[in-house]
């Protein structure tokens, strides 16, 4: 019905002029994207006059969608590029904060703590519009913003320093949002994840979890075991004595984990709020996902193709009297969407939100004993195991890449966790792989990753024959990788070629020893 709804309007709507210029102006530098319903357009892609769009429409496209990212050239981008080439092409970002949530009467609470925490930091001049759906978009004009800091290049720093903003300002509206909502928390009880135990230290919401001890009575003395899960229904154990019985509950106690201070109310009970909190984050909707290279957004005034309403600019003082009925396409009134600023209004902000990112970056050392380990875990034949058993591909990649880094760290800890190295081996020998790339990825990405492996049982790396390999240029052979189809088969069968070859040299210095005994006793 909408689909329909749509198509009958998209043509009428988009060959307004006002609206073809309020488009088409918006895109200047920018990399753009038709959307035909459920798909889109091809990419990179831009506009070079107003009646391109037109003539996209009339090709099908129900919707515009462009990036946060201002380019000397949109049409030079290619999917893969070094991060050194996309700083250099890159001319600087907007601000994007993306506001989503269920209730569109929240979304503008949220819109309104904002703008007030914006402002505080001395960001008056800024642009709001509706996203067409549940929610709304506020920019920060990248004129606002300096262009640099302390000798560094502000349009070299995205993602990572609009994702220090987004955080800094989730922190700074959460007061002012609460008490927005104070007389509406009523509806968010009914909600599941809404509210929960607060962590102290971060004021993120704790998850809930269990420490249950189970027994074997069968066993003398008892066999009895502790262990934690998120899952209050967890799947049932069974004794590894008696493996047909089953082990009986003694008792099961909640407990609360922060997962960003990797803390637990067992160990530090004061830490965590004993007061059911709500989770302003959640209510906030912030998409840091949308702060990412090359994302894109739907331009001011496009279409939504799950409501038919535009996405239209708002007074950021009138976001309280918006209705939906004011989105309606044939009702748009066109507003600007880029609003005038003051050069290096938004200094302030982002010196802010740097140090407040840097101190909540303070990097610990991770203790995978306490990492609450899936079930099933696979367990490799206890071999010893030398780098030169690894095949060409891993030795490849050891050696450093350029690009393709992150499926290349995919390739290496499912590797090294199937072979069976220790978490902590595995740590140290992508710290010494990551020296070598160029640029080294992020210690941050690294040890997300190195934390979701260790909670999960290994997988194994892809087979030589997978794509991936000739994607990221690393494909290569010898003679035993086209008998054997997996990295880590190779190196088992290596092994085992090796102790051949080391028993038979063993026996024939054996023989030889005892063929000269011989000899010295026949003198």
């Amino acid at each position: 019905m909408k689909k329909e709804k749509i198509r009958s309007l998209a043509l009428p709507y988009y060959a307004r002029k006002d609206v073809l210029e309020a488009i088409f102006n918006f895109s200047n530098k920018r990399e753009v994207a038709p959307r035909y319903f459920d798909s889109f357009g091809k990419r990179p892609d831009s506009f070079q006059y107003p009646s391109d769009i037109l003539a996209l429409v009339k090709k099908g496209a129900s919707s515009f969608h462009c990036s946060e990212e201002r380019w000397q050239d949109p049409l030079q981008l290619k999917t893969g590029m070094p991060e050194s080439e996309l700083n250099n092409l890159r001319e600087g970002w907007d601000l994007i904060i993306d506001i989503d949530c269920n209730w569109i009467d929240y979304s503008k609470k949220a819109a309104v703590a904002i703008i007030k925490a914006l402002e505080y930091r001395g960001v008056k001049n800024m642009a709001v519009k509706f996203s067409g759906n549940k929610g709304f978009h506020i920019i920060v004009p990248w004129e606002a913003f300096p262009e640099e800091i302390n000798g560094i290049k502000t349009s070299a720093m995205f993602p990572e320093w609009p994702k220090a903003i987004t955080g800094y300002i989730k922190e700074l509206s959460r007061p002012i949002l609460e008490d927005l909502m104070k007389e509406s928390e009523a509806d968010f009880l009914k909600v599941k994840g809404y509210f929960g135990v607060k962590c102290e230290k971060c004021n993120n919401l704790a998850d809930a979890r269990f420490e249950v001890t189970v027994r074997c009575d069968k066993c003398s003395p008892p066999h009895i075991e502790t262990f934690k899960t998120s899952n209050e229904n967890y799947r049932e154990k069974k004794c590894p004595i008696h493996t047909k019985s089953e082990l009986k509950e003694v008792s099961k106690k909640k407990f609360y984990y922060c997962s960003r201070c990797s803390i637990d109310s067992l160990e530090s009970k004061s830490s965590f709020s004993e007061r059911i909190s709500i989770d302003i984050f959640k209510v906030l909707g912030l998409d840091l996902q949308l702060v990412s290279p090359r994302h894109l957004f739907r331009m001011p005034y496009s279409l939504h193709e799950k409501t038919a309403l535009a996405s239209i600019v708002l007074d950021k003082n009138k976001i309280s009297e918006f209705e939906i009925n004011d989105a309606d396409p044939l009702k748009v009134v066109v507003k600007d969407f880029i609003p005038k600023v003051k050069k290096n209004e938004a200094k302030d902000l982002l010196l802010s939100s740097i140090d407040w990112y840097s101190s909540q970056k303070k990097e610990k050392e991770i203790d995978y004993s306490q990492i609450d380990k899936k079930d099933g875990a696979f367990e490799m034949p206890k071999i010893k195991i030398k780098d030169d058993y690894f095949p060409p591909i891993i030795q490849k990649i050891l050696k450093g890449m350029n690009d393709g880094k992150k499926r290349a760290l995919f390739i290496l800890l499912n590797f090294f966790r199937s072979l069976g190295f220790p978490i902590e081996e595995v740590e140290e020998k992508i710290k010494k792989w990551n020296s070598r790339n160029n640029p080294p990825l992020k210690e941050g990405y690294i040890k997300a990753q190195l934390m979701w492996h260790a909670r999960h049982h290994p997988v194994m790396p892809p087979n030589f024959d997978n794509e991936i390999y000739k994607e990221i240029g690393v494909f290569d052979t010898d003679n035993l990788t086209e008998k054997i189809k997996n990295p880590v088969a190779y190196v088992i069968a290596r092994e085992k070629i090796d102790k051949k070859i080391n028993k038979k040299t063993e026996d024939r210095i054996k023989t030889g020893k005892q063929n000269n005994f011989g000899k010295n006793i026949k003198k």
